[in-house]
Parts: C-alpha cells; sequence; structure tokens
C-alpha cells in the first residue's frame, strides 16, 4: 500500500479541479519533506477561505507563479494541518474528507476531532457558505 489516511486506509483522491496536494498530484501527501504538513483534505466554505486570508493565509487570490488558481466555496483543497486546527480554534473549520486526508495530519489533529467535521462532498457544492 502506498500512502494512508488518518483511517488506515489507502488515501485517496482530493480534488483535481482544483489539483491539490503539496506536490499537486491531487492527494494530500504530507511526507517529511511537507515541513508545513499539507494533510487535510477539507472542502473549502467562505468562512474557512475569509478566516484563513485573514490570518496570512490567503487562499482566495490566484498565485500562478505556484500553480494555486486561488479557491472558491465547495472547492477540495490540501491545507496545513495547523492551520485547520487554527480555524477550529476560531469556530470555522472546513470539513474533512477523511478517506482523503493523510495520516500525517494525527500529528497535530486527534482523529476524534476529525470525525467531528467528516463530510461526503455532495454533489452540489452551492451551499457551502
Amino acid at each position: 500500500m502506498g500512502e494512508r489516511n488518518v483511517l488506515g486506509g489507502e488515501l485517496g483522491e482530493c480534488g483535481e479541479d482544483p489539483v491539490t496536494g503539496y506536490y499537486r498530484t491531487g492527494r494530500c501527501v504530507a511526507d517529511e519533506a511537507d515541513l508545513g504538513n499539507h494533510s487535510i483534505c477539507a472542502v473549502m466554505t467562505q468562512q474557512f477561505l475569509e478566516q484563513q486570508r485573514r490570518v496570512g493565509n490567503d487562499l482566495l487570490t490566484p498565485r500562478p507563479e505556484w500553480r494555486f488558481p486561488g479557491l472558491a466555496p465547495g472547492d477540495r483543497w490540501c491545507v496545513v494541518a495547523a492551520r485547520w486546527l487554527q480555524a477550529h480554534s476560531e469556530g470555522v473549520a472546513a470539513p474533512v474528507v477523511l478517506e482523503c486526508t493523510h495520516e500525517r495530519a494525527l500529528e497535530v489533529v486527534p482523529l476524534e476531532l476529525l470525525k467531528h467535521y467528516a463530510v461526503d462532498v455532495p454533489d452540489d457544492v452551492s451551499g457551502l457558505e
């Protein structure tokens, strides 16, 4: 088996449109080279995106030089575990796709907390604000 998720299974694909992951493979592979630990597959909400911008992690603005398109509510993105936990402490954590969240997230966030925010991604994401 390759990379594992927080549930002990094979790491699923987080997102291809836009393509996510530290290595831009669509998966939240968070090996030792990824010092930021981009391990949590999160479904973006407007509140999460605004909070991230407020704390200096602007996920809204496109940055083509980093192959970063800018995100919108409903996008799935591999986020830094510590940043996600910070958003949780401020009451605006984004929903989490457990099957696509790398096991390394557990170094920062307890599994029970991740499970609290676990979602299946709906076909219609327009209601995620």
